[in-house]
């Protein structure tokens, strides 16, 4: 069985990944079980793409496996794309979801609800030892509301209402979010690029 270590730490992420991985005789394991120290991967990249990249191959630099890392940020269509990559520490280095939440609310007072456009965004980056790599986007559109509604979830979960509904990501039950959520749309894609990926690999020791 071929061991893919989640650059991660965050078990729910873990556990939804994992689940995706058994389906094709993959083993995932956590960086911690995969024994990698617990240092900070600096995110110098200013696309998604980069720093999924930048945290898969410092992990895979050390354990030597197949390594797989995300990067999800919010994107605000009249801040410029803001916050972006910077979604995280919007509010500044060590704030809180909370400290984030404020900001955006005070970036878009008195801009308009059809004008609050934005869309959540996760990039996933599989890497693999023999130089090959696997990269799954997955967006969901939706607008920013003007206070903060729902108590689940965690980031801007209590701001975003993706397209279609009417509640925040925070005030939707879990099992609806996790069936429209950027990060949902991303494992899709990250499931058909696996497929993909075992059916080129059949086709080639076949030939």
């Amino acid at each position: 069985m071929e061991k893919v270590v989640i650059a991660s730490r965050n078990q729910g992420k873990i556990a939804e990944i994992s689940a995706i991985l058994a389906k094709y005789g993959m083993e995932a394991v956590s960086r911690d079980d995969a024994g990698v120290p617990p240092f900070e991967i600096e995110e110098t990249g200013e696309t998604y793409e980069e720093n999924s990249y930048l945290k898969a191959k410092a992990v895979m630099d050390i354990t030597g496996t197949a390594t797989l890392a995300d990067d999800s940020g919010l994107s605000v269509d009249t801040l410029s794309g803001a916050p972006g990559v910077f979604t995280a520490r919007y509010a500044g280095e060590n704030c809180t979801y909370y400290d984030n939440n404020v900001k955006l609310l005070g970036e878009l007072r008195g801009v308009p609800m059809e004008e609050r456009t934005a869309t959540f965004v996760t990039v996933i980056t599989m890497l693999f030892p023999d130089g090959t790599s696997i990269v799954a986007r997955g967006a969901c559109p939706g607008r920013i509301a003007e206070a903060l509604s729902g108590d689940r979830g965690f980031g801007y979960d209590p701001l975003f209402i993706p397209d279609g509904y009417d509640d925040t990501f925070a005030a939707m039950p879990v099992e609806v979010k996790n069936t429209v959520s950027h990060r949902a749309r991303a494992l899709m894609r990250l499931e058909e690029l696996i497929v993909e990926r075992e059916r080129e690999t059949s086709g080639a020791k076949k030939e």
